[in-house]
């Protein structure tokens, strides 16, 4: 058994011992029969929150109005959730209504795909209502019971089931995939933020060109922000091997669609990515189309970007263009005279004390700014003698 597991057995003992029962379930089961990494375990009960709390010393209460508590035990903490079933949902994201109950397979009804279904107890045993270790086994996706009745509940599921064929590379059963073609408008009723992340662990995924085949057969992308004209672009996206920084999907995505770099900020903002994400995105456009128009990189381009940045678009270079010459990107930045303004030789103070200026002003950062540009270029060496005096030669008209 999983590491995760044997630690949490004593978690799930002492809420058996209390009278209820307690199961692993979801995802950790799914990928445990699956023999993949487990991050974590969720458990479910049949102890309502107020039970869980009296069993445990340390508790938080998570989200307790839809029956999730957490339980510190042994320095670790554990998202227990009693078992429920839910009402309408009205925003297709969350219920009106949240039921506890005290049967676990009214509680695996109302899962997602079959495949997460799935619960096991501490000796192993598993407990599948809905065949999904079948469905595991044949690869693939199905929704539990109704499709539309499932994606109603949280329209997000049909992102999930694109990127858990992207992950898994299981097959979308038919009808589970006709359920999310007819319900992919309810799509625009969620979190552009959840949609993203969900986009985002699909384009890092091993078969990412499955997960973008379903995207576009579904015509999910048409409901996602600014995306219903990039359908070239995620079909070009799919046939590259995988990138697992997310920047550097966004950045090609924006590349393949062609544009250009203020519309390529205007359409991350939509997403709401981080500022690290839009910038690094934007900065690795810039690079491609910097190493496509020049020979070799030179210094005082390579200065401006960050060498992971570099080395992903000379990644992509080097498989989309046969003709592309490829540049050792670790050599090259060892090779930078500077990294940053701070390993000049001289700072502002240094100026100041040349210049004989009591005061600083913007002629300190013009004097760093074509200091640093004459060292890139090689015109300069770092040394303090010689920047001192090129100082003295060049700028004595701002001597105090």
């Amino acid at each position: 058994m999983n590491n995760h597991f044997e630690q949490a057995y004593p978690v799930l003992d002492k809420i058996e011992k209390a009278g209820f029962q307690a199961y692993f379930v979801g995802g950790c089961v799914r990928d445990y029969l699956l023999n993949k990494t487990i991050a974590d375990v969720d458990i479910a009960t049949s102890a309502y929150p107020q039970e869980i709390k009296s069993i445990f010393q340390t508790t938080f209460d998570v989200g307790i109005e839809h029956g999730t508590v957490l339980v510190l035990y042994h320095q670790v903490g554990y998202e227990i959730t009693t078992f429920r079933t839910e009402s309408t949902y009205q925003d297709f994201r969350r219920p009106d209504q949240v039921t506890f109950v005290r049967d676990l397979k009214d509680d695996l009804m109302r899962r997602d795909f079959t495949i997460n279904a799935l619960a096991m107890d501490k000796s192993g045993k598993i407990f599948d209502y809905y065949n999904g270790q079948n469905d595991l086994h044949e690869g693939i996706i199905r929704a539990v019971g109704s499709p539309t009745e499932r994606f109603h509940e949280d329209a997000l599921r049909m992102m999930r089931g694109v990127r858990f064929s992207a992950q898994l590379g299981f097959d979308i059963e038919p009808k589970t995939l006709r359920g999310i073609a007819e319900n992919a408008h309810l799509l625009e009723k969620i979190a552009v933020e959840r949609i993203a992340v969900e986009l985002q662990k699909l384009f890092a995924s091993t078969n990412k060109q499955k997960g973008i085949h379903y995207l576009l057969e579904a015509n999910l992308h048409r409901y996602c922000p600014q995306m219903a004209h990039l359908s070239e672009a995620l079909l070009k996206l799919a046939t590259l091997p995988v990138f697992k920084d997310d920047y550097v999907n966004w950045g090609l995505l924006m590349y393949f669609g062609q544009l250009t770099i203020h519309e390529a900020k205007a359409f991350l903002k939509k997403w709401k990515l981080s500022n690290e994400i839009i910038n690094k995105s934007i900065a690795l456009m810039e690079v491609i189309a910097y190493r496509l128009s020049c020979a070799k990189f030179e210094n005082t381009f390579l200065f401006l970007h960050e060498e992971d940045v570099v080395e992903n678009a000379q990644q992509f270079l080097s498989d989309a263009y046969d003709t592309f010459v490829y540049e050792d990107t670790a050599l090259l930045f060892s090779q930078l005279p500077l990294r940053s303004t701070k390993d000049l030789a001289v700072n502002g103070r240094d100026i100041m004390q040349l210049l004989n200026r009591h005061q600083s002003g913007a002629f300190i950062g013009e004097i760093i700014k074509t200091l640093t540009h004459k060292v890139l270029s090689l015109e300069l060496k770092n040394t303090k003698n010689d920047l001192s005096h090129y100082i003295l030669t060049h700028f004595s008209h701002y001597k105090g």
